[in-house]
């Protein structure tokens, strides 16, 4: 592999391994501003617990996803400066205004809120946390359209002087008819992994729990006989009786919380649900804007290599099968029409297949393109593979999701709190499923807009680094891989570590009038 192919890899690395945090990031702070207004407007203990305890995972997740996130700013420098020299008027703006504005309001509310309690008002306090989630969606919006140009460029002029792409309208920048669709559709794709994130981990303390509780109630039930075998005696009654008394207040108390993490699994299922319902239609929108000003993109999700008749549809395959050279695809289950529906909102409309698209292209920018600014060698096809794959698992997963939450809301109806092996299964995949869905869809997205770093005015080969060479490209992707990997495993033990904890005990919280404002502040995780 060349210098190219290396910083490509390790900028998927980096991109992808820093966005498993941000969508939990951005579903959390939500889940947990409406857990503390909850505890506000009803002052129920069950709020308060539920609001520290997610608090605490979003707080470990903030801060590994803040670390990850500043390492993606280097790499524009360092490996794709030719890039950041082209659009660098442009993609810098609105990544400033990401920095200085949203991270900073992330940043400053997040530290009122661990530091607030019984500090400042608790309405004003509970406000803090709706501001830092204000603040994650304005940062997810100002860099989606940074990426949105490189989808589809608009707002600005190149000047032929410089060699760059000059800002002209930064207002067109920020609402790019792309991004107006895939904003929505990754704030609804986070808040469905902040659901999915709610819905397993109270499951799997629900079921925890509820087996807990039945376990000591057996000990207390198996201690009562042998009390009752040795009434008379002495020590061997006596201390059978208190470990009894201490057994069944630990069943009581496991049990008092069974209905606890039943309440959140339900309520993470219902935000999976809404939000899955927000992916698809957003989504739908996102595929007709697609095909508008990417259809190459879209007819390799299809791996659609000849344009459909006029009249007759796309159709879109549940399972291809490709041919050796990669020339057609042999469609093993398909749905009639469903991709034209996707792409153009009728069963019939024409979507063009990758074969015309690449001759339309080959003579757009290779014959009459600027050399300086693509590289008319390529033939302007993405990854067939990853792009019909990806796309596909974005959907699978998500659907997957949707499935299992609609699942628990059935089998935790009516106060039921299920502990069989399912439920443990469930939790597992209720986190994992629209977070990999995430993964893919970033995946489908990146990969399907190749050869292009700017669709249409810069190749990914012309805005590699000139001077960077194959051994720096190693030795910088291997540290950060290492390094990730060893935070990966700091992350997830600490992830861990705190839902084997569960929900502290309540703790009324103090009065600000009763606070000593002269004692330090002190970090309570």
């Amino acid at each position: 592999m060349d210098a190219t192919d290396l910083a490509r890899w390790q900028f998927a690395i980096v991109t992808l391994y820093h966005f498993l945090f941000v969508p939990i990031t951005i579903g959390l702070s939500f889940v947990v501003a409406v857990f503390h207004t909850q505890w506000v407007r009803t002052h129920n203990p069950d709020w308060m617990r539920l609001a520290k305890f997610f608090g605490k995972l979003f707080t470990i997740n903030f801060a590994l996803g803040l670390v990850t996130g500043i390492v993606q700013e280097f790499q524009f420098g360092m490996n794709w400066s030719a890039y950041s020299r082209f659009v660098g008027d442009i993609f810098g703006a609105p990544l400033a205004i990401e920095a200085l504005l949203a991270f900073f309001l992330e940043s400053v509310f997040l530290g009122l809120w661990i530091f607030g309690w019984g500090r400042i008002p608790e309405k004003l306090h509970a406000s803090t946390m709706w501001i830092v989630h204000v603040g994650t969606l304005l940062s997810a919006y100002f860099i989606l359209s940074a990426n949105s140009f490189m989808q589809h460029p608009v707002g600005f002029r190149f000047n032929p002087d410089s060699g760059r792409a000059e800002l002209t309208d930064f207002f067109a920048v920020l609402t790019n008819k792309v991004q107006l669709v895939t904003f929505p559709h990754v704030a609804f794709s986070a808040y469905l992994v902040g659901g999915g994130v709610l819905m397993g981990v109270a499951l799997h303390l629900m079921r925890r729990e509820s087996l807990r509780a039945s376990a000591l109630l057996r000990g207390v039930d198996d201690l009562d006989s042998t009390a009752g075998a040795t009434r008379g005696g002495t020590g061997s009654s006596a201390t059978a009786e208190m470990t009894m008394t201490a057994q069944a207040r630990q069943a009581t108390a496991a049990r008092a919380d069974v209905p606890l993490y039943r309440k959140a699994a339900r309520i993470g299922a219902v935000l999976t649900l809404v939000a899955g319902v927000g992916v698809a239609v957003s989504g739908d929108l996102q595929g007709k804007i697609m095909t508008e000003v990417q259809p190459m993109k879209m007819a390799a999700a299809e791996a659609l290599y000849e344009t459909s008749p006029q009249g007759a549809g796309a159709p879109f395959s549940v399972l291809t099968v490709g041919s050796l050279d990669g020339q057609h695809a042999n469609a093993l289950i398909e749905i009639p029409g469903l991709l034209s529906f996707l792409g153009t909102g009728t069963w019939d409309g024409e979507v063009m297949g990758i074969n015309d698209l690449k001759a339309q292209y080959a003579a757009k920018y290779g014959a009459t393109g600027d050399p300086t600014l693509v590289d008319a060698a390529t033939d302007y096809v993405p990854n067939i593979p990853t792009t019909y794959w990806t796309f596909r698992l974005m959907i699978g997963t998500g659907i997957a999701a949707a499935g299992i939450a609609a699942l628990v809301l059935w089998t935790t109806r009516r106060g039921r709190a299920p502990t069989s092996k399912w439920v443990l299964y469930a939790a597992v995949a209720a986190p994992l499923l629209p977070v990999f869905g995430n993964s893919f869809g970033w995946i489908f997205t990146e990969v399907g807009r190749q050869p292009w770093a700017v669709f249409g005015l810069m190749t990914t080969a012309s805005g590699v680094s000139p001077s960077v060479s194959v051994g720096e490209v190693v030795t910088s992707m291997t540290v950060f891989t290492l390094l990730y990997g060893a935070l990966a495993v700091v992350e997830i033990k600490l992830f861990l570590a705190y839902v084997r904890k569960g929900a502290e005990p309540f703790d009324p919280p103090t009065e600000p009038s009763d606070v000593d404002e002269d004692a330090p502040l002190a970090f309570a995780y």
